[in-house]
């Protein structure tokens, strides 16, 4: 009411100035009557002073300049426009009492009217004053000031199209700027976090990201002076300024408030088609990494993920592209913490690595059934690069996860490996066929590969738990020499833990074992268990990896890697003379040939055992048996190079027709040897005990099935007592007979040792047939005994006897029915 009183006396005394408010007077006397002449400096002051003095006035103050700017600028008057704008920063600056909120307010205004005008000058000297008074700091938070309009128009502004590249620098560099400003006024105000909203965040993010794409495109056609972009008034480069905004935005996110900000980027990816080519996704992932906090890491891959999903039937370079992304975001992710992601970013990349396995198996089959040979091959080269994408993401994220985290995901992809004869849950064999399923065994043992590199476990039942081991080992033995590759490269990778493995490379006759300085350390009683429990197993796995038929060079060097790391790693005394006596075995195995193999993987097994045994000797420093290996191979160099690893895997090197067994000088003869191991530390009798290849069952921690159930059938038909016994009556004495053992221990003991050396020694067939007929009596008394306890229960209707091969039913009435004690009531 008082404003409309003065706005009347105004009007009635419009010529008596004496008569108008003392706040218009002191407001019209900072405007010069030329505009050139600025603002009048020491009325200003004036000005000023009064303001401070009497804040309650701000309001009308504000409300006046207000109304002289709104009027300048309708007139076109820019000049009054300029000096109205910075009366109003200077008032902005000095004052800082509660009064100020209604003086915010017409200020505001007043913004939003230089930003809704056409004029480009207007708009920047608008968005200055917004950024001032951005970057003061307020006593108290405002309730009421919404700001929807600013991100708008800056945002608008930042997509500016004006003809003249200078002044369309200008406007985006203002809008950016004006971006910023809102962002700093009000993510630091907890009633100001609707600025975090979609509605919001869908204009800031790709503004910014627009402008920065902006400078990707100049930077691809070679426009010149793309990082220098810079306006009349000497400008920054609206790339440059938007990625500082971006990044203090992303730097300022909260927990709640990381999704909203990261999905207008992945948006803004797809409506741009950004994904392929994918530099500028993965720069803006790379940006957006190293601006949010370290522990919300895990909510920008789990929107990754997701974007992942949606796009799972897109085309297969737009899912490489958004596979590397995760690559990028996930490398940076697992330097710090990655939280409880880690086993959901491999499920969802392997199963996207099983769709892309789908894609391309049912577009060759496609293309068989059509004409189209360059597209459907162009299609599978596409999904390669898919599954290489995906391979590369899961071996680089599990390499670089603690090793306990690490152990966790090595168990996790096993499980995944589809095993013929394991029950495999994830992946569906019979669908995809034998030729998907050897594809995703490959690609998933290639991701293995690069996750067990640089993997050091301080004892090997940690790195080699039977639920990883078993199925390892199942694929050892799958006729694909490539497979079988894999496998052994995996195990070289979690068994070499002192990296001997570089000087170990090639299979070769080594002249001076002592001259490759390998790194060993004593073994620990953690891997002579380990030995002990499962060695019978690594050596089975040796054996019958060596006589497959499709063998190649390199798999027989990966073998000889294998023993060798071995023995450096894990072998003690007993370990070495078990791996002399499987390189016996598989010297005999090659000249006996009762498998018929090759006449090829014949003398590269010899090869392989001579490489291996030169390697053995000088390793445990046996002058003897070093004479003995190195005779043997001398021999061989001048009568049978065809049996040493340098001649027999060099192309088109001569084969002989057959191996003489009776050439003795020529093979390495289990009685010397023995005779060399001969001493302290070894128990070289056990040499004499020719190897045979322990059937381990690869499911459980047991050995073999047949090995088991002969030893529980002697246990059982032992124990079960006869019908005469069951009959007898318990007395005090039998109880007193039962609990005195003193003299069945050692009987106990004797036919125990009995029954492992009849197991151990007895032929196979002899074997077979014992627990043949062990499993039949096993079976006739379990009958019995099902025939004794299994009765149907009674009831009202009746019970069934069976008399003569004749079912009858007898009633019973309730009444004669007996009943527990504890039923009736």
């Amino acid at each position: 009411m008082k404003m409309d009183s003065e706005n009347n006396e105004s009007g009635v005394c419009g010529c008596c100035g004496p008569l108008r408010p003392r706040y218009k007077r002191l407001v019209d006397n900072i405007f010069p009557e030329d505009p050139k002449d600025g603002l009048s400096k020491s009325d200003m002051e004036k000005l000023t002073f009064y303001a401070v003095s009497a804040p309650e006035k701000l309001d009308r103050i504000g409300a006046y300049l207000a109304e002289r700017l709104s009027r300048d600028v309708v007139r076109h008057r820019y000049g009054y426009v300029v000096i109205a704008m910075e009366a109003l920063d200077q008032l902005l600056m000095a004052c800082h009492s509660q009064s100020i909120k209604p003086f915010v307010e017409s200020f505001l205004h007043m913004v939003a009217k230089l930003l809704e005008s056409r004029e480009p000058d207007l708009q920047v000297l608008g968005t200055n004053s917004f950024v001032k008074f951005a970057n003061i700091e307020e006593d108290t938070p405002s309730y009421h000031r919404r700001y929807d309009f600013f991100v708008s128009q800056f945002s608008a502004m930042c997509h500016s199209t004006h003809e003249d590249p200078d002044t369309r620098t200008r406007i985006r560099v203002a809008g950016i700027k004006g971006l910023q400003g809102v962002v700093r006024k009000t993510v630091n105000d907890e009633l100001q976090a609707i600025i975090w909203e979609p509605q919001h965040m869908d204009k800031l993010i790709p503004s910014m990201l627009f402008n920065m794409q902006d400078s990707e495109d100049l930077d691809r056609t070679g426009h010149p002076g793309t990082p220098s972009v810079v306006g009349q008034d000497g400008e920054e480069n609206p790339a440059t300024l938007a990625e500082s905004c971006f990044r203090e935005l992303l730097g300022r996110a909260a927990y709640g408030n990381m999704n909203n900000a990261v999905r207008p980027v992945l948006v803004h990816l797809d409506n741009h088609h950004l994904w392929d080519p994918n530099e500028f996704a993965v720069s803006c992932f790379r940006i957006i990494m190293y601006s949010i906090q370290a522990q919300h890491s895990h909510h920008v891959i789990q929107q990754v993920l997701n974007h992942l999903d949606t796009h799972n039937k897109n085309t297969p370079r737009v899912r490489a592209g958004i596979v590397q992304v995760l690559l990028e975001t996930v490398a940076i992710a697992a330097k710090g913490s990655v939280g409880p992601t880690v086993l959901e970013v491999f499920n969802t990349l392997l199963k996207h690595l099983r769709m892309s396995v789908d894609f391309e198996l049912g577009e060759s089959s496609r293309r068989n059934s059509s004409t189209s040979v360059s597209s459907g091959r162009g299609k599978e080269s596409e999904e390669r690069i898919v599954q290489n994408a995906i391979i590369q993401t899961i071996g680089f994220f599990g390499g670089n996860l603690p090793d306990y985290q690490r152990a966790e995901v090595m168990m996790f992809i096993m499980g995944k490996v589809p095993v013929y004869g394991t029950p495999c849950h994830t992946l569906d064999t019979v669908k995809i066929g034998h030729q998907g399923t050897k594809r995703i065994q490959t690609m998933l043992l290639s991701s293995l590969i690069m996750v067990t590199s640089g993997f050091k476990s301080k004892s090997m039942a940690a790195a080699l738990p039977p639920p990883f081991l078993d199925p390892l080992f199942s694929i050892s033995l799958m006729e694909d020499s490539e497979l079988r590759q894999l496998v052994l490269e995996i195990l070289h990778n979690i068994i070499d833990r002192h990296d001997n493995r570089a000087k170990l490379r090639g299979i070769r006759i080594i002249p001076n074992v002592a001259a490759l300085k390998i790194k060993r350390e004593k073994i620990s009683k953690q891997d002579v268990a380990f030995m002990k429990k499962h060695g019978q197993q690594l050596y089975r796995h040796i054996y019958l990896g060596c006589k497959e038929e499709d063998n190649v060079h390199k798999n027989f060097e990966l073998l000889f890697t294998t023993l060798a790391i071995l023995t450096i790693e894990l072998a003690n005394e007993e370990v070495v003379i078990d791996l002399i006596r499987l390189a016996i075995a598989l010297q005999d195995m090659a000249l006996t040939n009762e498998e018929n193999m090759p006449m090829f993987i014949r003398c590269g097994i010899n090869a392989l055992v001579a490489a291996y045994l030169n390697f053995l000797s000088q390793m445990i420093a046996n002058p003897p048996f070093c004479q003995h290996v190195s005779k043997v191979i001398e021999l061989r160099t001048m009568d049978a190079p065809y049996l040493l690893p340098e001649h027999v895997f060099r192309d088109k090197c001569p084969l002989p027709e057959n191996l003489d067994k009776e050439d003795r000088p020529l093979y390495f003869q289990t009685a010397d040897m023995a005779e060399c191991l001969a001493g302290p530390g070894y128990n070289a009798e056990r040499l004499s005990i020719a190897y045979v290849p322990q059937v381990t069952d690869r499911l459980t921690r047991r050995k073999s099935f047949v090995d088991t159930i002969s030893l529980q059938v002697d246990i059982m038909s032992n124990s079960l007592p006869d019908k005469s016994q069951l009959a007898e009556e318990i007395t005090f004495e039998t109880l007193k007979k039962a609990i005195d053992t003193t003299g069945l221990e050692e009987q106990e003991r004797e036919k125990r040792r009995q029954v492992m050396e009849k197991f151990q020694k007895a032929p196979f067939e002899e074997i077979a047939a014992h627990c043949e007929s062990k499993a039949n009596m096993l079976h006739d008394r379990l009958a019995q005994i099902f025939e004794l306890t299994i009765r149907p229960p009674p009831s009202p209707s009746g019970v069934v006897s069976i008399s003569a091969g004749h079912t009858q039913h007898q009633s019973v009435p309730v009444y004669e029915m007996k009943f527990p004690d504890l039923c009736v009531y």
